[in-house]
């Protein structure tokens, strides 16, 4: 059975060497957040991910979900009572507003403890993750009365959320859409539609579900310009918060799916479902946005978590198998052969996974804090830098960690060569699991377009001016530091390809649009590795300070981490150079191909 031991020391080292976490005490939720709490939330979270989730997950995968007669779903065995303890433990409410039951410590907390949720069950991750971006969207748009009604239940996990988007003929093109709505005179709506792949639409674990549902009120204009957001409950909610009649939506059929299956992915039928409006009439979509950027940082972090569980696998595998010998000599000479970590090429997979996850982590957890300043801090201009890095990051968070995660799920199976086939072994689980990451919460090539077409022109290039900034502020500041050269000149030539790339797009897609949506991708993935580069030179920095500090017991590890760096940078880092020249080649033989001929 696979392993999972949540990496709660690098979270440490992060936090505190990397990103200086107590710099940001004087904002609302940090200053509860001392040391000794993060600490133990870590350690309490890395405990029952370890205990309890990851023993269910194989569970999950294997029974799970199960819609009975009556429409009602039921859960793998296992999961009512980790959700129990998952709804005792407060773990919901970890960020949420402390005057609706929240702990309202800082949304970094939040994305970490859904790190290690995800690795250790990915399927059961999703129906708290879920419901706290219902949750964000109804702090930002409800009106008081729905707050007060809504938001206590479901921060203290007795009622849980969903988001209803895509409908069997529309997907990402939710200007499509067909669910109505039909006002009352008592201000109420009623809601008719048929929405696909809602994960967690139906479920056991809790004693309501409030679906957060688009739709187009009569009379609305025709596109997204008409689109609404309203709260429908799956049950009624009473005034008192008490529950009482069905209301009219049901679970129609279980999606039968390639992963997650012990996610009750669902096909639900609204029948003139009660009601009401979240935010303003024609403006759901801004609403429904703010929830997915929400979704779309947490999938991105869904790529990172099985990119990291496969890996630990795979190591612990690679130290034990025994294959071969080494090239330079045998290494465990009283055994028949030498475990096949010893070999270059093994080395070279799991050198490439450690040292993507490693940066990846700092990513998220980089834009993570600046979620919180954007949402914290009274400096507007604080908040508005913060809210920049955030809509530049986004695309690129979800868009490649998704996809480099599910690539390293794929070599990290490698390694168990025939075993990794074999379901017993946990590996052909991750790879099913992390695929869909790629694919909801906006496929990565709508993340690219959105990127290329939105983000880097957004306010005339603020953001990205602002990421230029950064970046070569850290390589001025740190290019004559001999100890630092080796990291700091392959990210020079990054975001040199970056610049390049952007500049080609500026001089060549306003006259030609589909040479930016034939280079969309690679830049995403471009930009993605520059940010990586970075952050592996920012880590660099902090184990460097740290080991001549004496590194307090983690020589090895700080070591570890500036080899890792480097390999990065030396291995990873050049691929800058191949997906600058796709971009530079332009549109011409992706588009001239006449349809007939494929």
């Amino acid at each position: 059975m696979p392993s999972y031991k949540a990496p709660v020391d690098d979270v440490q080292f992060l936090l505190n060497d990397v990103f200086h976490i107590e710099r940001y005490a004087n904002l609302p939720g940090f200053s509860d957040a001392s040391a000794d709490v993060i600490e133990a939330v870590l350690g309490e979270a890395a405990k029952f991910c370890e205990q309890v989730l990851t023993p269910l997950n194989r569970i999950g995968d294997m029974e799970g979900c199960k819609r009975q007669s009556d429409g009602s779903v039921t859960t793998p065995k296992g999961f009512r009572e980790a959700f129990k303890q998952l709804v005792d433990g407060g773990w919901i409410g970890i960020s949420a507003p402390v005057e609706f039951g929240g702990q309202g410590l800082p949304m970094i907390l939040t994305q970490l403890v859904n790190e290690f949720l995800c690795s250790a069950n990915m399927a059961f991750a999703m129906y708290p993750g879920l419901t706290q971006g219902a949750i964000a969207a109804l702090i930002v748009h409800g009106s008081p009365d729905q707050k007060a009604l809504y938001l206590p239940k479901m921060i203290a996990g007795e009622w849980t959320g969903t988001m209803n988007l895509t409908e069997p003929h529309c997907g990402t093109d939710l200007g499509l859409l067909r669910s109505k709505a039909v006002k009352q005179s008592d201000g109420s709506y009623k809601i008719s539609g048929t929405k696909i792949f809602i994960s967690a639409g139906e479920h056991d674990l809790a004693d309501n579900i409030i679906h957060l549902v688009l739709a187009r009120i009569e009379g609305a204009p025709q596109g997204t310009k008409g689109i609404s957001l309203f709260v429908v409950p799956k049950i009624l909610p009473k005034p008192d918060g008490s529950l009482g009649a069905r209301n009219a939506v049901a679970c129609g059929s279980i999606e039968e799916k390639m992963g997650i299956h012990g996610n009750s992915t669902c096909v639900m039928n609204y029948d003139g479902a009660t009601g009401w409006l979240l935010g303003e009439e024609n403006r759901g979509l801004h609403a429904m946005f703010t929830m997915m950027n929400e979704a779309r940082l947490a999938v991105g972090m869904q790529g990172l978590a099985q990119s990291e569980v496969a890996y630990q696998n795979a190591v612990a595998y690679a130290k034990e198998r025994l294959q071969g010998r080494a090239l330079s000599g045998a290494k465990a000479k009283d055994k028949p052969a030498d475990p096949i970590i010893v070999h270059p090429d093994v080395r070279r997979t799991l050198m490439t996974i450690k040292s993507f996850n490693e940066a990846a982590r700092a990513l998220v957890m980089w834009t993570a804090i600046a979620s919180d300043l954007h949402h914290r801090s009274e400096d507007d201009k604080i908040r508005q830098t913060a809210d920049d890095h955030m809509g530049l990051l986004t695309p690129v968070i979800k868009g490649v960690l998704t996809d480099t995660g599910f690539a390293n799920t794929v070599m990290a199976q490698q390694m168990f060569g025939g075993h990794g086939y074999i379901a017993e072994h946990g590996m052909e689980q991750f790879v099913r699991d992390a695929r869909i990451a790629m694919l909801y919460e906006g496929a990565n090539g709508i993340q690219a377009l959105d990127l290329v077409g939105r983000k880097l022109p957004k306010d005339g290039g603020r953001a990205l001016q602002a990421f230029f900034a950064e970046v070569q502020g850290f390589i001025k500041e740190h290019g004559a530091d001999a100890t630092m050269k080796p990291y700091v000149e392959p990210l020079g030539k990054a975001l040199s390809h970056l610049q390049q790339a952007t500049m080609w797009f500026m001089a060549n897609a306003m006259a030609k649009p589909d040479n930016a949506g034939a280079g969309s991708t690679d830049y995403m993935h471009l930009f993605g590795l520059c940010a990586l580069g970075y952050m592996w030179c920012r880590m660099a920095v902090a184990a460097r300070d740290k080991l001549k500090a004496g590194a307090n017991g983690a020589t090895e590890r700080m070591n570890s981490k500036l080899i890792t760096g480097r390999f990065f940078v030396e291995r990873v880092l050049p691929e800058t150079a191949a997906h600058l020249a796709r971009i530079q080649a332009g549109a011409a033989s992706t588009m001239e191909l006449p349809e007939a001929s494929f």
